[in-house]
């Protein structure tokens, strides 16, 4: 134990230190990638050996960082729910700036983006293992529903966006299109899910064609309940 300690203290001006903590940063976010993508193929309980081979690691290092397999759920969640809201917040800072055309635009480009996230391939494997009321999650969660109700907002009220939709409607799409079928690969499902998600934006632009049954889907639809 003190050899660590003695190990974790270079001479001056010795850079080892900061490059192993780089290393072991690099190391942690290639574990986390790589079972993201694995449980999306192969659901909750694809061995660890599989997710730290696809990360290019030892087991040893996987079961440093994750001692066991909530853990490690729990970071795939917090990675991909951090990513989708920087994504959010891009696109609000996006359509307030008038960037790269108007808040419609920038809504497109938040949607092909988070898809690639792959969050209907991981809904099952989050909602049958993460605690529901988690705070951290939470949080995110909620930040996640101002940004994107915000942007929804903008492209509203530039005309741009119909009137019977909600922020749910949105996230209901997106993950069943990133939801791989039953019988066919992931592979295909990338193949076709951008071609898809466009179909279905195209569908809410206004002026709406159609008159929608039922009423618009929001966050509030997602809560836990009980």
């Amino acid at each position: 134990m003190t050899t660590v300690v003695a190990e974790s203290a270079p001479a001056a001006g010795s850079v080892r230190a900061p490059k192993l903590r780089a290393d072991a940063s690099r190391n942690r976010e290639r574990i986390v990638l790589a079972a993201r993508d694995a449980f999306v193929e192969h659901g909750a309980d694809v061995p660890f050996d599989e997710i730290a081979k696809r990360a290019g690691v030892g087991n040893a290092t996987l079961y440093r960082n994750f001692p066991d397999r909530v853990a490690l759920i729990r970071e795939v969640a917090l990675l991909v729910k951090n990513r989708i809201l920087a994504l959010a917040e891009t696109a609000t800072a996006e359509a307030d700036a008038g960037e790269g055309g108007g808040p419609f635009d920038a809504l497109q480009r938040f949607a092909h983006a988070t898809v690639a996230e792959k969050v209907g391939g991981l809904c099952a494997v989050f909602t049958s293992t993460i605690d529901p009321y988690d705070p951290e999650l939470t949080e995110i969660r909620e930040r996640l529903r101002t940004a994107v109700s915000g942007l929804m907002e903008r492209a509203r009220a530039a005309g741009e966006l119909r009137s019977d939709v909600d922020h749910g409607d949105l996230f209901i799409a997106m993950s069943q299109l990133t939801r791989p079928l039953p019988g066919t690969s992931c592979g295909l499902l990338d193949e076709f899910v951008h071609r898809h998600l466009q179909l279905f934006l195209d569908g809410l632009r206004a002026p709406a064609r159609s008159v929608l049954p039922g009423r618009p889907a929001t966050f509030e639809d997602f809560r836990p309940q009980g």
